[in-house]
């Protein structure tokens, strides 16, 4: 665990009470053009329809250079009102539409219907044939009927399949933070999908380990970039994205959920994630505090006012530290429950595990009682 904070049960977002996480891995082809290493991840703020029961939301950009759907009816309404689901670049449409099906076949009454979904991406054209776009609505789907509580599977799964991070396997990670303020105590989770960063940044727990790897285990033939010099996902300088989902079940309005969206970055910063020109850096986060939130569809909604509970502002800094921590350490997970994978353009080899606990417990940055929620080693702490 890095940090100071504690984490919930699990150590993974699913420790948001009522957080559902489901994935779906397409995997087909030997090494080589035509490989295909994808898939699909979904975030669920409940069980239910979210189109009738949505949930505060906001957004945060730390640099553009991607895509996540559905984003300015959050920043206009303030909550999210479909599922969130993550892919690759190409992908982005069809597991868009897959998710306007899923809600209109829940629909009760679908006339006048409509949903403007959330999909995010990171590009994983180094170990997948992109261009291809093999990913399908029944993928979508599903990763939709796959979304539960409990433990969180991380690295290449899902959507998280093909990423590289930081010159390594890279994909899903998760983690978790529990705070107090006052007499109440809420629980902070994040996911990330990591397909970012530069091999000599790679920073875990304030050691810089990538810088000790220099350019062995290359993410590529040559490990210079893909045909033509274009970002490859992280394995260029200034290449790959990250998309990061925040979840909490304090009592936030949309601009606090804003304000935790924000702090994502600086996890992303402990690690040695700059936000780079070529890469897409784009987080959401919501809060389930508040129940009974209007519907938001027209002619439905028979509620005037609706009464909310807020966290005073001047208590939301222990959100924020639990953002940064949890932010920081499901990049480390990522990397740390990602496995080997050869695929369209080469290999991307997995962070060597017990040379990075060694550089950890050299540096007094390790805590061997606590083994991470992978299981794939000890975990690191703060000193």
């Amino acid at each position: 665990m890095v940090g100071s904070l504690p984490t919930g049960q699990l150590n993974a977002i699913t420790d948001v009470p009522g957080v559902l996480v489901g994935h779906a891995t397409v995997i087909a082809g030997d090494p080589g053009p035509g490989a295909v290493r994808t898939g699909v991840t979904v975030v669920l703020p409940h069980a239910g329809e979210i189109g009738a029961a949505p949930v505060f939301a906001a957004p945060h950009r730390l640099n553009g250079n991607g895509e996540m759907t559905g984003l300015e009816w959050v920043r206009e309404c303030g909550m999210l009102t479909s599922p969130v689901a993550i892919t690759n670049t190409h992908s982005v449409g069809v597991v868009r539409d897959a998710l306007i099906a899923d809600a209109l076949r829940r629909a009760p009454t679908p006339e006048g219907f409509w949903r403007t979904p959330v999909v995010a991406e990171t590009w994983d054209g180094v170990l997948n044939d992109c261009n291809g776009m093999h990913v399908t609505a029944a993928h979508a789907e599903r990763a939709l009927a796959d979304a539960s509580g409990g433990p969180v599977a991380e690295g290449a799964v899902g959507g998280g399949t093909g990423m590289i991070c930081h010159g390594f396997k890279g994909g899903i990670g998760t983690s978790s933070r529990v705070v107090s303020i006052g007499a109440d105590t809420f629980t902070v989770g994040v996911l990330v999908q990591a397909n970012h960063g530069r091999r000599e940044r790679l920073t875990i727990n304030g050691v810089p380990v990538g810088q000790a790897f220099g350019d062995e285990l290359p993410a590529e033939p040559d490990g210079s970039g893909t045909p033509g010099g274009a970002p490859s996902g992280g394995s260029v300088p200034g290449g790959g994205s990250i998309i990061v989902i925040v979840a909490t079940d304090a009592p936030l309005l949309a601009g606090q959920c804003r304000r935790l969206a924000q702090r994502a970055g600086l996890g992303i910063a402990r690690t040695g994630g700059v936000g780079e020109h070529y890469s897409g850096d784009l987080f959401l986060a919501f809060a389930t505090g508040n129940g009974g939130l209007p519907t938001l569809d027209y002619g439905t909604d028979t509620a005037v006012t609706v009464q909310l509970r807020m966290l005073v502002e001047g208590h939301i800094t222990p959100l924020f530290d639990a953002v940064v921590e949890a932010t920081e350490e499901s990049i480390v997970s990522s990397l740390f429950a990602a496995e080997t994978l050869a695929g369209r353009l080469g290999t991307a080899h997995a962070l060597p595990i017990q040379e990075t606990i060694a550089m950890l417990a050299a540096a007094g940055r390790l805590d061997s009682t606590q083994p991470l929620a992978t299981g794939r080693g000890a975990a690191p702490r703060s000193a």
